[in-house]
């Protein structure tokens, strides 16, 4: 085992970010008796769902300014019109349902704002916003007193802060660290021919808010997932053309539908190159002239705070080596993640890794030893490699049973059926109903019975 601590050991964290994943370990952690300080660089709770509607001190690439402070200066990705692309049933934490509330957002796919919302009642509820230190800004997480040769009993961290408003440094030594910061901030963009010397607009969905500023414009957007799709939707109300560059023209009926209604909105293969007149050229010979390129590229991973003398690395969009998307096996558990994982329902995934990583700090529960974890980390790399995944796509799960193996690390409960069968049932409809399947759905039988269910009817008290 990684170490022998006693049961019921309180110890003093911190926790990186105060949004869906650091909310819920700080709630999880002081439930194990350990004294929590969560660490937020914005004015509020929620992460990415606090939006900004200002992105004027960002790089129209999402990069920062400045080549010698890595940090971005706008967290949120999300944009004006946002609204959750899962049914809010399926939302909420396992002890706090993402309930309809008279007055607010009641569809059933709010905008962006009803799950902030839901955050910021969840932090109330549970009494977290006196654990958090808002307007701070992490710029170091390191060891602390030669601790990589010491025992994992021992070792401590040094975190170091500035205040946004006064630019004072404070610095602290923590037990433990788990960093919470999401993965939706730092921009992933492509690598094209032309793209560093292309004149025109170029922008990424990091720093996208609203449509109006491409009004009459030709708009090519790279990128066909989930967020390409929805800005393509929104820009072909104002733009003069929509030019949808995407990996594989083999699309879905939803999107198809969209391309055969709007007469402005055209569907391409991968960008060959930029060229100086302006031509974006295509794979297979064609070509628009473009006013903007907007990148729909998916996000990176990216933690310019952490010094961990090369134990914790990113390799193309790759954390680690952790255990279970969790734990660096050298650094555990002093050190751990919450929230890498994709491509999952977020929230009681990351409800479960909390439970596991704070159970773990007070030796409730403990690890396998260094060599099993890092045996089992290869191992699951070496199945990646032999069904062909990238290396990107190390942290997207897409797989309930995985969730529910997870699950028993720590006794959570696996997720319900009920919860299961609505992500499906919302992603089969998207997939046929693109435009509509948000405001428009079959599976009233399946709500019903997660009406039905103890996360619903044991605990819709809690907030109404």
């Amino acid at each position: 085992m990684v170490s022998d601590m006693s049961p019921n050991r309180s110890r003093t964290v911190c926790v990186i970010g105060a949004g869906p994943s650091g909310l819920v370990s700080a709630r999880e952690l002081r439930k194990e008796g350990h004294k929590v300080v969560v660490m937020e660089q914005s004015h509020d709770v929620g992460g990415q769902w606090l939006y900004n509607p200002s992105v004027e001190e960002e790089d129209p690439l999402g990069r920062s300014i400045d080549e010698n402070d890595p940090f971005l200066k706008v967290h949120s990705s999300v944009y004006s019109s946002l609204r959750l692309t899962s049914p809010r049933e399926i939302m909420g934490y396992s002890d706090f349902p993402f309930l309809v509330k008279k007055g607010r957002d009641m569809r059933r796919f709010p905008g962006h704002k009803e799950l902030w919302r839901y955050l910021r009642d969840f932090c109330e509820f549970f009494g977290l916003r006196d654990l958090i230190r808002f307007n701070v800004r992490v710029d170091y997480v390191g060891i602390a007193n030669d601790g990589l040769v010491l025992g994992d009993e021992d070792r401590r961290w040094v975190v170091r802060c500035r205040d946004k408003f006064s630019g004072k440094v404070s610095e602290e030594v923590f037990d433990a660290v788990v960093v919470a910061t999401g993965h939706y901030s730092y921009p992933r963009l492509p690598s094209i021919k032309g793209m560093d010397s292309w004149k025109r607009k170029q922008l990424h969905s990091h720093v996208y808010r609203k449509p109006e500023p491409f009004r009459n414009e030709v708009v090519v957007v790279v990128g066909s997932s989930l967020s390409g799709q929805d800005i393509s939707m929104e820009l072909v109300g104002v733009a003069k053309e929509v030019h949808l560059s995407a990996k594989s023209l083999d699309i879905t009926q939803g999107l198809s539908k969209v391309i055969s209604k709007h007469h402005n909105l055209h569907l391409h293969p991968q960008i060959e190159s930029l060229e100086g007149d302006g031509r974006v050229v295509f794979v297979d010979g064609s070509w628009t002239v473009a006013d903007t390129i907007l990148y729909c590229t998916g996000y990176s991973y990216k933690f310019p705070f952490l010094d961990t003398k090369g134990r914790v690395g990113v390799d193309d969009d790759r954390v680690g080596p952790l255990f279970e998307h969790t734990f660096p096996p050298s650094l555990a558990p002093s050190l751990s993640f919450v929230g890498i994982p994709r491509k999952l329902i977020g929230f009681p995934f990351f409800e479960a890794q909390a439970k596991w990583v704070a159970q773990v700090l007070s030796g409730k529960r403990s690890l396998p030893s260094r060599a099993q974890m890092m045996e089992s980390i290869v191992e699951f790399y070496r199945s990646l490699d032999s069904k062909g995944v990238p290396k990107h796509n190390t942290h997207d799960i897409a797989d309930f049973t995985y969730c529910d193996k997870y699950a028993d690390y720590v006794g959570f409960q696996h997720l319900e059926e009920w919860r299961k069968q609505l992500c499906l049932s919302a992603l089969e409809n998207s997939l046929e109903n693109l435009e509509t399947y948000k405001d428009s759905w079959d599976d009233d039988e399946l709500v019903q019975e997660a009406l039905r269910s103890p996360h619903f009817t044991q605990l819709n008290h809690i907030h109404n």
